[in-house]
């Protein structure tokens, strides 16, 4: 496998992507973090003291996919179409999932958008909810599907029984 990030002489570089096609592409990433009751219960009633968690989580999301390239070094910069970033509450596992959906027309795929707009909300959702409890966990933040583009769609699967790393 190449790596399409070096030149030949080792140097970090970015892709060029000039003479590829416009194509529409599409990623969308998900991730989640586990909390308590208390802060679950806060964040249901909207009872946070700094205010609404998922409303200030969800344009968090949105304004981090709009600067993953000024974070993400070698990401080119893109003119996102579209962006949404949605919650699923799972009180009885004490989960909030985030997930991040990305839309371009352009020559260069969108995951890392995806996985930084997830990563902004479950942080943004940590931080706005601390005081109440700081033992949250943000995990699971992955890709769940792409397409688009010169390497096709991809749709993530789950890990099989045995649980290795080998079967991704």
């Amino acid at each position: 496998m190449e790596f399409t990030h070096f030149d030949e002489k080792g140097n970090a570089v970015m892709v060029d992507v000039t003479e590829k096609s416009v194509t529409s592409r599409t990623a969308v990433a998900e991730g989640t973090i586990l909390v308590s009751d208390e802060i679950m219960h806060a964040v249901t009633e909207k009872k946070v003291k700094k205010g609404d968690v998922l409303g200030v989580a969800r344009v968090a999301g949105i304004m981090a996919v709009k600067q993953t390239s000024s974070i993400i070094p070698m990401c080119h910069p893109l003119l996102i179409g579209k962006c949404s970033v949605d919650f699923e509450l799972l009180p009885e596992e004490h989960l909030i999932k985030a997930y991040c959906t990305v839309k371009v027309e352009g020559k260069t795929g969108v995951e890392m958008e995806a996985l930084h707009g997830v990563s902004a909300a479950l942080l943004t959702i940590y931080d706005m909810c601390k005081a109440i409890d700081k033992r949250m966990v943000i995990q699971n933040i992955h890709l769940v599907e792409k397409t688009g583009g010169k390497s096709g769609d991809f749709h993530f699967c789950e890990i099989h029984d045995t649980g290795s790393a080998a079967d991704l």
